[in-house]
């Protein structure tokens, strides 16, 4: 980047988004994000993946700011937009509006769709099955080979049936929809994979729905196939929302299961009061939140595009720039959260950025928590002897994916 300082053309050299994570602490943000804290710089230009130069911000109060505020846009074909991989680069033009990629007043038209689907109260109702299917999966894993695969025992099967429960589909499919979400979410897929594992997907979901049309049920696909037959939806368009839910309700609860139970691995202090205080719901749900502040399973979100000039801490955004809202650097921006570093399961943590902010906020977020609060509280109680069985710099993190985790956690007991 080449500026003029007293006449004469300086270039600096930018920070690269996003950085690689330290080694020896992968749970951590990218040190090159903790230092902009450092810096006092809330505001700054990154270069990205495709020689692209957005602005990250990374401050919690800025970052608040940024993505309540109407002149950025989730448009992903909008001028600027500073897309995530070559694959979502090369489709945007062609990407049909949704739920994830609109604005102002067509936004909360796709969101009033799924508020009855996704309120607190429904998802609560939700609980007793959570609870039942933890202890199934826990029975059938410790009555099996030790060590086993967290993965595969418990964090995928769990939100899987969980998605499939509250959407209507299938759980004998989660192979075949686990593998292509694992495909939608990693960051260095080809544009034609990218189109593949799209068009399968979305077939797919269309199948069920128009299955759903003629036989209902109280499940999200039916209600998507009841507005398609009133005229409210094509299915050009229930399809695509049906895929967001189905990838998105499943991946980031499974790599959060899996993460967070090897950070309280890590931090057995931690771990001993989450055990003595497994039966007291107030202190599982601070757990459960200072969990989601800590890791961001979400790292490389929120993105948007600036439809018109904004200031942000003094520094303007022009029209047609690109905007990157790092959310880990908030959750780690010690003006909100003092000794960000350290895991404190007392902390006060609610007002984390984990579920990103504004009006794009996660709409699946309750039926997440709740899916945490009941594995937490449940694993450590069932499972007191719970190890990690290789140790954590052997660990494969999941830096190559826009969902953070890891891709398989041997423990034993």
């Amino acid at each position: 980047m080449t500026e003029k300082v007293d006449g004469a053309e300086v270039t600096e050299e930018l920070p690269k988004y996003p950085s690689p994570r330290a080694a020896q602490c992968p749970f951590a943000p990218p040190p090159g994000l903790l230092a902009l804290h450092e810096s006092g710089k809330s505001v700054v230009r990154a270069e990205t993946w495709d020689g692209t130069t957005p602005w990250v911000v990374t401050t919690h109060a800025a970052q608040r700011q940024l993505l309540a505020d109407a002149r950025v846009s989730a448009d992903i074909g909008a001028p600027g937009y500073p897309h995530t991989t070559a694959s979502m680069k090369a489709h945007a033009a062609e990407m049909q509006p949704s739920i994830n990629n609109t604005d102002g007043a067509e936004h909360a038209r796709w969101r009033r769709m799924l508020t009855s689907s996704f309120t607190r109260h429904r998802m609560e109702k939700l609980r007793p099955a959570i609870q039942t299917i933890t202890d199934d999966l826990i029975d059938k894993m410790l009555a099996g080979p030790n060590p086993a695969e967290l993965n595969e025992a418990l964090s995928l099967p769990l939100p899987s049936l969980m998605i499939c429960e509250l959407l209507g589909v299938p759980y004998e499919d989660h192979g075949f929809f686990q593998e292509h979400a694992g495909v939608t979410n990693a960051r260095f897929k080809t544009p034609e994979e990218a189109a593949e594992t799209t068009r399968v997907l979305r077939e797919y979901i269309s199948g069920l729905i128009e299955a759903k049309m003629d036989d209902p049920a109280e499940d999200v696909l039916s209600d998507l196939g009841t507005r398609v037959r009133e005229g409210v939806l094509s299915m050009e368009e229930a399809a695509p929302l049906g895929h967001i839910l189905l990838v998105a309700g499943h991946d980031t609860s499974a790599n959060m299961i899996t993460l967070g139970t090897a950070l309280l691995l890590e931090n057995p202090d931690q771990l001993t009061l989450l055990r003595q205080n497994s039966d007291d719901p107030k202190f599982v749900t601070n757990a459960v939140e200072e969990l989601l502040r800590y890791l961001t399973i979400p790292h490389l979100l929120a993105r948007r595009a600036v439809v018109e000039d904004i200031e942000i801490d003094g520094e303007t955004i022009r029209a047609g720039e690109g905007v990157i809202a790092a959310l880990p650097a908030a959750n780690w921006d010690p003006q909100a959260f003092p000794e960000p570093e350290k895991v404190d399961l007392t902390r006060k943590a609610s007002h984390h950025m984990a579920f990103s902010w504004g009006p794009h906020q996660c709409i699946g977020q309750q039926l997440a928590r709740i899916e945490l609060h009941v594995v937490f509280s449940t694993l450590f109680r069932r499972v007191p002897t719970l190890r990690l069985a290789t140790p954590l710099s052997e660990l494969k993190f999941k830096e190559d994916s826009q969902a953070y985790g890891i891709y398989e956690l041997p423990i034993a007991w």
